[in-house]
């Protein structure tokens, strides 16, 4: 099932797309796609709905984040090693974990604001995982069977302010509209081999960024085990899982997000984001 949140921001809400890409409402089966109600039993709801009798909404309406309010937005860093060589670093031996804010979720064509001081602002495009029950110390194998589903993220990220500003990355990471997420939340059963779907992101229609799941140094069931290892992970909690090679700071001169510029992500079964680039009204 493709999963979405529609509506005017902080309007939003719960939808579901049908076998012809008419988007139906969900709000009388579930509240929202968020901690309270992300869970196997509000799923199991879902699946029992016909759901061609749902109302039928309006197509050309504003597409929220697919995910709202999580507990933990946490995301991995340096996962493919083709973005680790571009940065100049080694490929880590266990995973890089860090936080976003979860205030920085947006949706995935919604407009990426430039801060007001920020001179590097960048892109990532990442598969993140939305957590569907209660996990603490999670076997590899067993890993599936917490995950909810899959959908685009995108890890946008103020370079000088993750690496030149003092400790951990969360600076860089959490700004306003740095997680544009979405399309939809396409749940798990959906997708029938996560290891292998494309990623790419496009900038003003010139490719910046191509990738697969495959080439992933730790896989979705790895990150999962190993969080969970110091971190009990709660429904609605997302973990973005890294980004292929093509950011702006790997290139040289480096070459930032402007004023302007147009993101195009897409990933194989999730759907696709575009996101407009403005510079933070300062008045």
């Amino acid at each position: 099932m493709k999963l979405l949140r529609v509506g005017e921001l902080d309007k939003e809400i719960p939808a579901i797309l049908d076998n012809e890409n008419k988007i139906r409402d969900l709000s009388k089966i579930i509240q929202d796609f968020n901690p309270d109600n992300l869970n196997f039993e509000n799923l199991d709801k879902i699946k029992k709905v016909d759901i061609k009798s749902l109302a039928q909404l309006d197509d050309n309406q504003r597409i929220g984040a697919c995910v709202t309010q999580p507990a933990n937005f946490l995301a991995i860093g340096l996962n493919y090693k083709a973005h680790a060589k571009e940065t100049n670093s080694d490929a880590p031996k266990e995973p890089i974990v860090f936080n976003k804010s979860p205030y920085s979720i947006i949706g995935p064509n919604d407009e990426v604001i430039i801060p007001k001081f920020s001179n590097s602002l960048d892109h990532e495009v990442e598969i993140a995982i939305v957590i569907g029950r209660k996990a603490k110390y999670v076997k590899e194998e067993e890993a599936q069977n917490f995950i909810f589903g899959y959908c685009i993220c995108n890890d946008v990220s103020e370079r000088e302010w993750q690496k030149n500003r003092g400790g951990q990355w969360v600076k860089g990471k959490s700004g306003d509209t740095f997680g544009p997420l979405g399309p939809y939340l396409v749940t798990k059963d959906e997708i029938k081999n996560p290891f292998n779907l494309n990623l790419s992101l496009d900038l003003n229609s010139k490719r910046r960024q191509t990738g697969n799941t495959s080439l992933m140094i730790f896989n979705f069931n790895f990150l999962i085990s190993h969080i969970t290892q110091f971190i009990t992970l709660m429904p609605g909690d997302i973990i973005t899982t890294g980004t292929p090679a093509g950011v702006g700071m790997g290139m040289n001169p480096p070459d930032y997000l402007k004023d302007g510029d147009v993101m195009v992500l897409k990933v194989d079964n999730l759907g696709e984001q575009n996101l407009k680039v403005v510079k933070e009204n300062n008045d």
